[in-house]
């Protein structure tokens, strides 16, 4: 997960709940996008697989992007609040960068519909960057600026390289290391990529004793 743009970083809303029509058209649309690329699913799949009434989705979402945006913020909604609260636990800024990329690695191998939404998917459209699936992405790119403002004043990481710089190489090493998985709708480890990527990228931030 990474956030595109410096505003709406601290942004935090919750979707509304939704009643048990508009849980079902969530079901059906991932059960499709796990079947059929996002150009090739129509109005008539969704109410198809979902049995309901081509009327709600349209109230409950505007169009299919609309239902691509809710399914990418659940998801990172549920993610999100877990790592929160596991952030809490650990010491060192150091530490909390090495679990701030497994988690993100882990979610793109544990749920693949997640990596294709988010890597393949919404960038290319402006409405993404209006939508609260934008505006929760953004916190991980939050939590990732405030962990290295941690490390480099606790004196863990170096000083010498702009913060925005190391969280930007973070973020976008994590995604080219999964996007040929993604891609080619492999699995992949995020023990071995985290610790890959930890050895390359962790290394030449920390400050040397």
């Amino acid at each position: 997960m990474s956030g595109d743009h410096e505003r709406c970083e601290n942004d935090r809303t919750q979707s509304p709940a939704l009643p048990a029509g508009g849980t079902k058209i969530l079901d059906a649309f991932k059960k499709l996008l796990g079947e059929k690329e996002f150009a090739t699913i129509t109005i008539a799949d969704i109410v198809n697989t979902s049995g309901v009434n081509s009327a709600l989705i349209y109230k409950y979402f505007g169009d299919k992007r609309g239902i691509l945006h809710r399914v990418l913020a659940d998801e990172a909604e549920k993610h999100l609040s877990v790592l929160e609260r596991d952030l809490k636990g650990i010491k060192g800024a150091l530490n909390k960068l090495r679990k701030l990329v497994w988690t993100q690695i882990n979610l793109y191998a544990e749920i693949p519909i997640v990596a294709r939404i988010l890597l393949l998917e919404v960038r290319n459209h402006h409405s993404y960057f209006e939508s609260e699936a934008y505006r929760t992405i953004n916190r991980y790119s939050s939590m990732l600026k405030e962990v290295i403002e941690e490390g480099v004043k606790d004196g863990d990481i170096r000083d010498d390289i702009p913060v925005r710089s190391i969280r930007q190489v973070l973020t976008g090493a994590v995604e080219h290391l999964c996007l040929p998985g993604v891609i080619r709708g492999r699995a992949f480890s995020a023990d071995a990529l985290t610790e890959d990527l930890c050895n390359i990228i962790l290394s030449g931030i920390e400050k040397r004793k």
